[in-house]
C-alpha cells in the first residue's frame, strides 16, 4: 500500500499560518532530467543519476504537458532539462486547491528515506493527516508505476535501466474545499507533480474494463477499431476513457464516434463524433489516459454500444482486455468511424484494445466488481452479456425500490489476489494482469463514481500455490484500503472446483479455509457483506463440485446457468 489518509480532524483545528502557501514549482529544490547530452546537469539521487529529457519525450511525457493518470490531472515541468523540476520532501506549504476524493502525486524515491506523514489544510481551517509513500525509481515495483523509461542518465554514460515514476493517491474529504498541502518530512522523497483529483459527482460509469496486457496486436496500420461494450445504466450525456496502460510510448486517436449497434459492425444510426479538448483526435502518453469531451447522445441501459475509433500511423502493440467475450470489428484501411455500414469492417477480434471506460449523466454511482475470469465471464455464451455482473445489472434495471446504479466488470482472466501475472511493463502475450493489490487503485478508485465494491477472487492463488491464509491477507487489505476511500465493500466465497485438473484436495482444503474466514469475515465487520457463492452453487449431493447444471463442462468456470444463480444470489439491498 502506497499511501493511506486519516480522516480529516472534526474539532475545527486551525490550519498552520507560519508560512504561506506556494506552488509546487516555486519550491522547486532538485534537478530529475537531464539532456542526454548533458547528463551532469542534473542530479535525481545525490550520486549523479536522472532522467532523460528524450526518453521522457519519446513516451509523451513533454515539458509543460498535462497528464491524466487514474483521473487526476498532473503537469509535468515546464523548465528545460538540467533546470529544476521537483521538490525533496522537508515539510513545504504547497499550494493546492478544490474539492475532490483525493490528492495525486507524482512521485518517486531516491534512498532509505521515502515515506512520510503530511497535512492536507482546508478552507474551513480543519487539517488532515495522510501517509505518503514514493517507491525507489529504480527498483519499485513495476506493476504499480504511471511510466517506466528505458534508461537512466549519468555523468559516466547512459545505464540500460528502468527508470520509474509513480502516481499515488490520497483520499481526502470531499466535502471540504482543500486549501494547502504540507509536504512530509522524507528528504529522498519527490515530488513532481500534485493535483486534487476532482470527484466525479454527476457521472456514473455504466461500463468498464481493467487492462489485463499488453500484447502484440495487428500490427494494424491506419485502421479503425469498432468496438462493442454493453451498457448498465442509461443517460442523456456520455463520455468515454481511454487508458495506454502499460505502454512504453504514445498511441494516436485520429477520430472517435459513438453509436447503438445495429447488427454486428451495423450502426443502428448516425455514429456521432466524439472530441477531445474541442479536438477530433488526440495524442495518449505512455501510462496516461484521456476522457472524451461530454456528448449530447441518449445511452439506453442495458443496451450495445458501437464505440469506433481510428489509429492513425501503425500500431503493433497495444493495452487490451483480453477475454472480452464479445465480437468487436477492425476496418480495413481509412477513417470509418461515421459508417453506418460494418462492410468496411472485416476483421473480428474477441479482445477490447485501449477502450477502458463509458460514463453517463445522471446517474447514481456505479458498483465494481473485481474478480477473475469468473466474474469477466470466462466460458459463457459470447456475445450474450450473460456474465454475472451482466445479470445483477438486469436485476437492478428490473426493480424500483434501489437507485439503477452502474455496475463495471473489473474481473481479468487468469488474475490473481496476491501474485502479478502480467509483470506491468513490456509488450508480452500473458494476459492475467498485475494482481487485484496493485490494480486496486486503478480499476476501482480511479473509477467514476464508484460506491461499492464487491471482491471475487482468490481461486487462482489458491490452484497456484499459494495459501488461504495470504489469500486473507490480501483481501483483508483490499477491505482496509477500500474503506479509507469511503466505499462499501462486500466479498464472495469461492465456487467448489473438484473435477477441475488443478483442484487437487490441497487447493480443496485451502478454499475451505479461505471461505470459512471470509463467511466469518462478514460477520466480523472486515466486509459490509457477504454473498455466499459457495453455497449458491455446489452440488448438495457433493459440496465439493459444482451443480452440475450450474458447470460449463470444466468444473471452475459456471455456464449460463451457473452465472445467473450467481447474479440472483447477490442482495441487492447490501449495494
Amino acid at each position: 500500500m502506497l499511501a493511506s489518509a486519516v480522516p480529516p480532524n472534526t474539532q475545527s483545528a486551525t490550519a498552520s499560518v507560519a508560512a504561506l502557501p506556494q506552488p509546487l514549482e516555486r519550491l522547486f529544490d532538485n534537478t530529475a532530467v537531464s539532456d542526454d547530452a548533458r547528463p551532469g546537469r542534473a542530479d535525481f539521487d545525490g550520486a549523479g543519476g536522472s532522467l532523460s529529457a528524450q526518453d521522457l519525450a519519446a513516451a509523451g511525457w513533454t515539458a509543460g504537458r498535462t497528464l491524466t493518470v487514474q483521473g487526476a490531472r498532473l503537469t509535468w515541468s515546464r523548465g528545460v532539462p538540467g533546470s529544476p523540476d521537483n521538490v525533496r520532501a522537508a515539510g513545504q506549504l504547497v499550494r493546492v486547491t478544490g474539492h475532490g476524493d483525493a490528492l495525486a502525486f507524482l512521485v518517486s524515491g531516491t534512498g532509505a528515506d521515502t515515506s512520510g506523514t503530511g497535512t492536507v489544510e482546508y478552507a474551513d481551517g480543519t487539517t488532515g493527516l495522510y501517509r505518503l509513500t514514493a517507491p525507489d525509481w529504480r527498483t519499485g515495483p513495476l506493476p504499480a508505476k504511471a511510466v517506466a523509461l528505458p534508461h537512466i542518465n549519468t555523468p559516466g554514460g547512459q545505464l540500460a535501466e528502468k527508470a520509474r515514476l509513480y502516481v499515488v493517491t490520497v483520499p481526502l474529504d470531499g466535502i471540504r474545499e482543500v486549501s494547502a498541502v504540507r509536504l512530509p518530512q522524507a528528504a529522498d522523497l519527490h515530488v513532481l507533480a500534485l493535483s486534487v483529483r476532482p470527484a466525479t459527482t454527476g457521472w456514473t460509469g455504466t461500463w468498464g474494463v481493467a487492462t489485463a496486457g499488453h500484447p502484440a496486436v495487428g500490427p494494424w496500420t491506419d485502421r479503425t477499431l469498432r468496438l462493442v461494450v454493453h451498457t448498465s445504466t442509461g443517460g442523456p450525456r456520455v463520455r468515454l476513457r481511454f487508458d495506454n496502460t502499460f505502454a512504453s510510448g504514445p498511441v494516436t486517436i485520429g477520430a472517435a464516434s459513438v453509436a447503438v449497434q445495429g447488427q454486428g459492425a451495423d450502426a443502428l444510426t448516425a455514429p456521432v463524433p466524439l472530441g477531445f479538448d474541442g479536438s477530433a483526435g488526440v495524442s495518449l502518453a505512455a501510462g496516461a489516459q484521456v476522457y472524451s469531451d461530454p456528448l449530447d447522445f441518449e445511452v439506453p441501459e442495458d443496451t450495445n454500444l458501437l464505440v469506433s475509433f481510428r489509429l492513425a500511423g501503425t500500431v503493433s502493440a497495444l493495452p487490451v482486455h483480453s477475454l472480452a467475450v464479445q465480437r468487436s470489428y477492425v476496418s480495413e484501411p481509412g477513417d470509418h468511424t461515421a459508417d453506418v455500414s460494418g462492410a468496411a469492417y472485416t476483421t473480428t477480434i474477441t479482445h477490447w484494445p485501449l477502450l477502458t471506460g463509458v460514463d453517463v449523466t445522471g446517474g447514481p454511482g456505479s458498483v465494481v466488481t473485481l474478480g477473475d475470469s469468473i466474474t469477466d465471464g470466462g466460458r459463457s455464451t459470447a456475445d450474450a452479456n450473460r456474465r454475472w455482473p451482466d445479470v445483477l445489472s438486469d436485476r437492478l434495471g428490473s426493480q424500483a425500490s434501489l437507485p439503477r446504479y452502474g455496475v463495471l466488470n473489473q474481473g481479468v482472466s487468469g488474475n490473481r489476489v496476491t501474485q502479478d501475472r502480467y509483470p506491468g511493463d513490456g509488450t508480452q502475450t500473458t494476459t492475467w494482469g498485475v494482481s487485484a493489490l496493485n490494480r486496486l487503485d486503478r480499476d476501482v478508485f480511479a473509477q467514476t463514481s464508484v460506491r461499492t465494491l464487491f471482491v471475487f477472487e482468490g481461486i487462482n492463488d489458491l490452484i497456484g500455490g499459494v495459501d488461504a491464509e495470504q489469500v486473507a491477507t490480501g483481501l483483508s487489505e483490499i477491505a482496509d484500503r477500500a474503506r479509507e476511500r469511503g466505499l462499501r465493500v462486500l466479498a464472495a466465497t469461492l465456487l467448489p472446483c473438484a473435477g477441475h485438473a488443478n483442484c487437487t484436495p490441497a487447493v480443496q482444503a485451502e478454499r475451505t479455509e479461505l471461505n470459512t474466514w471470509i463467511r466469518r469475515a462478514g460477520a466480523s465487520g472486515v466486509f459490509d457483506g457477504v454473498t455466499d457463492f459457495d453455497a449458491a452453487l455446489r452440488d448438495p449431493a457433493d459440496p465439493s463440485r459444482m451443480l452440475p447444471a450450474y458447470d460449463s463442462g470444466d468444473h471452475l468456470h459456471p455456464g449460463d446457468a451457473g452465472m445467473a444463480a450467481l447474479g440472483a444470489a447477490v442482495d441487492l439491498a447490501k449495494l
